[in-house]
């Protein structure tokens, strides 16, 4: 499976990924994972004493962009477990196993074995909350709480968000120059886009990621809707944090959050990239959260 475009495209991805990841201001241990569908990495961070986290970024960006602003804090009370998804632009290695027969949890317990772990607290962004969701239903007995970050409960038709992307990611995405990704992140964010436009290293990064990413690499990741039974039973063990001027949320997410009367938190003025906007909030929830 081609995750980049070129091995220039990698070798840029890879070169802003490894600053991102040094300025975190936390040690992190870095892995490599075998599982039936190829490498997975993740980053190993935080107190060794407390209680495993999982985390799962989002699609089209990577572990190092997607906790640059959380990591420092979440480490000083959890055991963080960082994975970049396999067929993203991280570092994780698809092989040939990797193909139309990919399960999303098999995959994910092969991780979680593999790092030791048998029951754990999960938190996402977008297209990694839902893994977060879609391992909790799969596999109700690993997963304690999760939190979902800039994301929905995914029910029926509102399960499928092609539609969504196309219309909030066109035409910048296809046309990714410097005038088209500023406008593109804006347009994901909120009152404080600044997190990302007054950033200039995560500027670079995304940059190299729109024009360097394969996003074809993520095809066999599938989004399935869940039954009212399976809503239920995420309902008590979710905590859903949402901004209300995410377009994705706009678009019909919050409206399906509150409908099944899901565990709600929303925040006035913040856009799709709520953990980079409000991460002291955030971080601040997420911790509550576990620790309850």
């Amino acid at each position: 499976m081609k995750v980049y475009r070129s091995k220039s495209s990698r070798q840029k991805i890879h070169s802003t990924y490894d600053r991102l990841l040094a300025s975190w201001g936390v040690e992190t241990e870095p892995l490599d994972l075998p599982t039936r569908y190829g490498t997975t990495h993740v980053h190993v961070f935080g107190n060794p004493e407390a209680q495993p986290v999982v985390l799962f970024h989002g699609v089209g960006d990577d572990s190092a962009l997607m906790w640059i602003y959380n990591a420092a804090a979440l480490a000083a009370h959890f055991r963080l477990y960082a994975v970049d998804t396999l067929g993203g632009p991280g570092k994780s290695v698809p092989d040939s196993g990797y193909n139309g027969h990919f399960e999303q949890a098999v995959w994910i317990d092969e991780v979680l074995d593999g790092l030791g772990l048998d029951r754990v607290y999960a938190a996402g962004v977008s297209n990694g909350a839902y893994l977060v969701q879609h391992y909790m239903v799969a596999r109700p007995e690993r997963v304690i709480r999760a939190v979902a970050m800039a994301s929905s409960v995914p029910a029926g038709a509102q399960a499928n968000p092609m539609s969504a992307m196309l219309k909030i990611f066109l035409p910048e995405a296809l046309i990714p120059t410097k005038r088209n990704i500023r406008k593109l992140l804006l347009k994901l964010s909120g009152d404080n886009s600044a997190a990302f436009t007054g950033n200039p290293l995560i500027v670079e990064h995304y940059t190299h990621l729109l024009r360097g990413f394969n996003t074809m690499a993520m095809r066999y990741h599938k989004v399935t809707g869940f039954t009212d039974a399976e809503i239920d039973g995420l309902r008590d063990k979710v905590l859903y944090l949402t901004g209300e001027a995410d377009p994705f949320a706009k678009m019909g997410g919050l409206a399906a959050l509150e409908k099944y009367r899901m565990k709600l938190r929303r925040f006035p003025g913040v856009g799709h990239g709520i953990n980079h906007e409000l991460p002291q909030e955030i971080n601040a929830a997420i911790t509550e959260f576990f620790q309850e």
